[in-house]
């Protein structure tokens, strides 16, 4: 069989377990056989029945004695008696009444189960077990878990897994050079691909995991590198011959800091260069990256081109046009807006403006990607905000000019390493310092029984002419969980809890001219209170609200924590951030306290990156770049600098992959990241 045939060529794969397979994106037998395990359990070592482990997962050999069926109520319950001939121990299973007569008397089998002590009796209930034979995928060896539907048994997929590589026997095709595999010692692919899902050893596993994970970045480093190679190394043809700053710096009205001048610094450096630019400035929050870019518009634009920037929400693009305009519009340059909810006539006239250079700074949103929107001679593109866009979208907003300048912001703070792993098709500037006059943001953890202190702190801020978000989880009510929801609370705060106090909420479900007019509102200080979902998460700027609380703070990931508190601290004013939640699971109350020691954008990403471990820490779906398979982020961090370091060695000597030994490895590269991208891109 071929690796890119249908799963339904494997034997004992029929239409309905073809089914089931295709739900968990098993299309075709390559998907099957790179189905890898989540994690294993240790069956190889079989105990006698005389020295199991109450308490524990144990397996062991025995028969099955008098397997009689009970019905209790609404259940059926099977009991046997397994012995060894040393000991014995009762085996239940409840509510499967077919296992009466699977079980063979006097046969042998290996059972595997958490052993247990009730009413008297040493139990164990519902365990996995087979006839005894040498070559068992369950039992007696490391057994792969795999990650399936209610509906599918582990024993059904490993030996769905097991027919495949069996049948492609000889095609597990090697496809990187033998002198990479020789000089990073690398096991070949048909023995990691066997060994990853039935190791037979555990350094037969260990080897076959750094084989696939290190393939794994090496192809990733090495796309990203095409896509770098083929933006950075084209000539530009924008010219620029006055670096005049001195009317935005003097427009601005705040000295910037050593980091944004340094920063400006390399992005005048690409400009000079002759080539296309394309940087990601990285920054925390409020570090002040717009700023930035606004003196690198400014510079485009007084040569004669157009800039463009591409937030990700209506809200923001507003935010964005309102402010911009008011340093630039006296400088002489003209900005328009597009968003979605710009129609008719006045849309016409945007872009008529955008089409005729009439409008030289433009701002908007995934708008300005349209097929509609013509632009006269953009020089600079600039996403906001990159981790909410894919690296299509980024391309699509590149392509509307002739070879623009691309720079890309983010305040979701990535460890510079991994950075290189989202991020690989751009240089990378990092702004590492707040501007003076910033005070920390103090953060606490409490639970619910604190709301009475919470209110009344409220309460305080606002008498002080100060404001509040609160941030809730959902919209609406789910009888399932019992969580705060946006408009529930907001009445509840109306009505019962801050009656004089002037309470309004914003989500996500909100039609876009309700929601400006609520941050327009918030933002002129009528809205003392504001409850919102994460929708207020990204780029809202309210100098004057010092106080933020997040209920359920356990819902949340580190990175949105962080940047709902970014809400704050944004003036001179002492602020505060309040996370509530009565979770009790470590990994909550790690977060939590990760978001009370710092306010370190950085070390809160490595926590991040920690605590998820091999998830999806980037958001991969977002950015148009396939998902890890078995690479993660922070444990294989070794591996992922040599495959760094390996990748850049052959750009460098075969910049397209065209050497006889490198045309395998071009052709994984080509079919991994157009069928993948296709998948998930928007």
């Amino acid at each position: 069989m071929e690796l890119q045939d249908s799963i339904r060529v494997v034997k004992n794969i029929g239409e309905a377990r073809a089914k089931q397979l295709n739900k968990l994106g098993i299309e075709t037998v390559e998907d099957l056989v790179e189905y890898f395990p989540r994690t294993y359990e240790d069956r190889s070592n079989i105990v006698a029945l005389d020295n199991i482990a109450v308490g524990e997962v144990n397996s062991f050999k025995a028969r099955a004695e008098r397997p009689e069926s009970l019905r209790v109520r609404n259940m059926t319950i099977v009991k046997a008696r397994l012995t060894d001939g040393r000991g014995f121990i009762e085996g239940v299973w409840y509510n499967q009444p077919y296992i009466k007569n699977i079980l063979t008397q006097h046969r042998e089998y290996v059972f595997t189960g958490k052993i247990n002590e009730k009413y008297g009796r040493i139990q164990i209930e519902n365990p996995d077990f087979e006839p005894l034979k040498e070559d068992s995928l369950n039992t007696g060896r490391i057994v792969p878990v795999y990650t399936v539907p209610a509906k599918m048994s582990q024993k059904t997929i490993r030996g769905c897994v097991k027919d495949a590589l069996e049948g492609i026997d000889g095609e597990a095709e090697e496809f990187l050079p033998d002198g990479i595999i020789k000089e990073r010692s690398l096991c070949s692919r048909r023995y990691a691909v066997n060994n990853i899902h039935f190791p037979e050893s555990d350094e037969g596993f260990f080897k076959a995991r750094r084989r696939l994970v290190f393939e794994e970045l090496l192809m990733l480093q090495l796309h990203l590198l095409q896509l770098k190679g083929n933006v950075t190394g084209r000539k530009s043809s924008i010219r620029i011959r006055d670096y005049d700053v001195r009317p935005i710096l003097d427009a601005l009205g705040f000295k910037l800091t050593a980091a944004q001048e340094n920063v400006i610094g390399e992005l005048f450096a690409d400009l000079r260069k002759g080539t296309v630019m394309n940087r990601l400035i990285q920054g925390d929050v409020g570090s002040g990256k717009t700023a930035v870019a606004m003196v690198l518009a400014y510079i485009i634009i007084k040569n004669g081109y157009q800039a463009v920037l591409m937030a990700p929400t209506d809200v923001l693009a507003v935010q964005h046009y309102k402010s911009i305009s008011q340093i630039f519009e006296p400088l002489g340059i003209k900005c328009a807006l597009l968003t979605s909810g710009i129609r008719g006539r006045e849309k016409k006239g945007v872009l008529s403006d955008i089409a005729e250079g009439r409008g030289q700074m433009i701002i908007g949103t995934h708008a300005l990607i349209q097929d509609s929107v013509e632009y006269r001679n953009p020089g600079l593109v600039i996403t906001d905000e990159q981790h909410r866009f894919g690296v299509r979208q980024r391309e699509s907003l590149a392509k509307k000019g002739n070879d623009p300048h691309v720079l890309v912001m983010t305040a979701t703070p990535i460890p510079r390493t991994l950075a290189l792993i989202l991020y690989g098709d751009l240089d990378i500037s990092i702004i590492d310092a707040l501007p003076p006059g910033r005070q920390k943001t103090d953060t606490f953890a409490v639970d619910h029984s604190y709301y009475k202190r919470l209110y009344a702190f409220v309460e305080k801020e606002v008498a002080k002419g100060r404001q509040a978000y609160i941030i809730c989880p959902m919209i609406e009510e789910n009888d399932k969980m019992e969580l705060r929801s946006v408009l529930t609370y907001t009445q509840e705060l109306k009505n019962s809890i801050f009656p004089k106090l002037s309470v309004e909420c914003i989500h996500g479900k909100m039609k876009d001219d309700e929601k400006q007019d609520i941050m327009e509102r918030f933002a002129k200080g009528e809205i003392d209170v504001l409850v919102s979902t994460t929708v207020i998460e990204v780029g809202i700027n309210v100098p004057n609200a010092t106080l933020m609380i997040i209920e359920n703070a356990e819902r949340f990931g580190l990175s949105a924590l962080h940047q709902l508190r970014g809400r704050v601290g944004r003036g001179s004013e002492k602020s505060y951030c309040v996370l509530v939640s009565d979770a009790k699971n470590k990994t909550s109350l790690e977060r939590l306290k990760t978001m009370c020691r710092t306010n370190d954008g950085f070390v809160i990403s490595e926590k991040d990156l920690e605590l998820r471990g091999p998830g999806d820490f980037f958001g991969t779906r977002q950015h148009g770049l396939p998902e890890m398979k078995i690479a993660n982020l922070y444990k294989d961090i070794d591996i992922l600098k040599e495959a760094q370091e390996t990748a850049i060695n052959l750009y460098k000597t075969d910049e397209n992959l065209q050497k006889k030994e490198n045309k395998l490895l071009k052709t994984r590269i080509l079919q991994l990241f157009e069928r993948k991208i296709k998948k998930i891109c928007l």
